[in-house]
């Protein structure tokens, strides 16, 4: 099973122990610089396309930079689609994250929002996820992600 498809169901059927594991993830720290901490915005959604494209995602299209309805990338994996926002921060991302793929998910009519970071995501942020059943990659994934190419 790969990592999308693992966090795709703690997302979708996340207990407890999910949750308590998700909250303990939030809190972690980079431990070293990554060449995507120095990518402004827009390279950064290019290059979280070129992850989706080289992880099995197809038709992944970057979307306007301003006014993209809380949607960066559009792709479709396996039948799926998905609507992903690109965050590249230097610290936590928090929920408004997650409100706006959440909004731009059903503005493009997918079938699932996730929320891609080069750092980590707050425990609110998780919490919000969970109930809005919206994916949340950070750091880790992406790295693993790219490790898989």
């Amino acid at each position: 099973m790969n990592t999308i498809t693992l966090v795709a169901l703690l997302a979708a059927g996340a207990g407890a122990a999910a949750a308590a594991f998700l909250l303990i993830r939030s809190k972690k720290r980079p431990s070293e610089d990554l060449p995507m901490d120095d990518m402004e915005g827009h390279d950064f959604e290019y290059y979280c396309a070129e992850l989706l494209r080289d992880n099995g995602f197809k038709d992944v299209e970057v979307t306007k930079g301003s006014g993209d309805f809380g949607a960066d990338i559009l792709a479709r994996k396996g039948g799926i689609t998905y609507a992903v926002q690109c965050k590249c921060y230097d610290g936590p991302v928090g929920v408004f994250a997650v409100q706006e793929v959440y909004a731009g998910r059903d503005y493009y009519g997918c079938m699932v929002g996730a929320v891609m970071t080069n750092q980590y995501f707050t425990a609110p942020a998780w919490k919000l996820a969970g109930r809005l059943h919206i994916l949340l990659w950070d750091r880790d994934v992406l790295e693993q992600m790219d490790a898989e190419r």
